[in-house]
């Protein structure tokens, strides 16, 4: 089993170093969920989304690396649509009117979901924000992405599911 490495500077003098295991849905089915929308709308399920490459995302608005990844992933929706590609953002340890006003301010217009329990981070093994899981159309994980993806990786990770 492979691990992540991860590099970060969190402040401190010098990048902190977290070695994360292999994610265990790699290669599998991507958990199902059903969540409430921030903003009150009807419930939305992964498994509507069968059939199309969906990017699972945990994020929150106080969350810096989020900040960096979120027009990143707004560009990649936009160049994909015609592919199908949908976003799902599965708000984490944040608030709905916090979520929903970072997201409009930054211009997304994708499902922005609720995890009050933490069923679903727990599900999808969340260990640190943001966490991105790519699912191909046939529901399977095909990769996970911890933090903002550097240059030229989030394409390949989106060649994966495309």
């Amino acid at each position: 089993m492979a691990a992540v490495v991860l590099t970060l500077n969190l402040g401190r003098p010098g990048p902190s170093v977290i070695v994360l295991e292999r994610n265990p849905l790699l290669d599998q089915p991507a958990p199902d969920f059903r969540l409430e929308t921030v903003d009150g709308g009807d419930p939305v399920a992964l498994s509507d989304f069968r059939g199309r490459p969906v990017i699972v995302n945990f994020w929150a608005s106080w969350c810096l690396p989020c900040r960096e990844e979120f027009p990143l992933l707004l560009e990649a929706r936009q160049r994909h649509r015609v592919e199908g590609l949908e976003i799902l953002g599965v708000v984490h340890d944040d608030g709905p009117q916090a979520a929903a006003a970072f997201a409009a301010t930054h211009g997304a217009d994708w499902p922005l979901l609720l995890d009050p329990d933490d069923s679903v981070w727990n599900a999808y093994h969340g260990a640190l924000l943001p966490i991105t899981y790519y699912v191909d159309r046939d529901g399977i994980v095909r990769a996970v992405s911890y933090g903002p993806p550097p240059s030229g990786v989030l394409d390949e990770q989106l060649a994966k599911i495309l």
